[in-house]
């Protein structure tokens, strides 16, 4: 009886689990209108109006506001660049859309994930948010290279005092 009791209590965990669906194609190719910092994108393209312009967050990034130079304008500039030529694909992780009602993906670019582009070079730092954990480990070691190598905010003579999150707190 004991035994028929744990194999019914397997099962029952086993049949609760959420299911994986089939992978779906979770990226969707949009024009960029304008890109408004180092984390903030104005494109065209996104649900049922395409001709209606919508922000999108990069995930798990922190660029510098622009207020804090000169790593915010070096940000968006390298954005501005990495961006480039349209198209530019988008990929979603869990959550969709953030408190401000702006669209959260991860940007690709000739199958450069732009948001680790970002980090690898110091324009921005990981920020791991959940539950969206995607690309979490690809971020968190382009970081490591950052740092290591001391490109942009890490490097060594001009070094960013506060983080993007403490600046605001501090000067807004």
């Amino acid at each position: 009886m004991q035994k028929i009791a744990i194999l019914f209590c397997l099962l029952l965990l086993v049949a609760c689990q959420p299911q994986k669906k089939a992978e779906e194609s979770t990226r969707i190719q949009i024009k960029v209108a304008q890109v408004v910092s180092g984390q903030t994108l104005e494109v065209v393209g996104i649900g049922e109006q395409p001709s209606l312009i919508s922000q999108v967050r990069l995930l798990s990034i922190d660029a510098p506001d622009l207020q804090q130079r000169p790593w915010g304008d070096a940000a968006k500039e390298r954005l501005e660049a990495l961006v480039g030529e349209q198209p530019v694909m988008l990929e979603f992780d869990v959550q969709m859309k953030d408190k401000f009602g702006r669209t959260l993906a991860y940007a690709w670019k000739d199958e450069v994930l732009l948001n680790e582009q970002l980090v690898k070079e110091g324009y921005a730092l990981f920020v791991g948010r959940s539950p969206n954990h995607k690309y979490d480990l690809r971020l968190e070691r382009a970081q490591q290279w950052a740092r290591l190598m001391g490109q942009g905010i890490w490097n060594p003579e001009k070094p960013m005092r506060l983080t993007p999150a403490e600046f605001r707190r501090q000067y807004r």
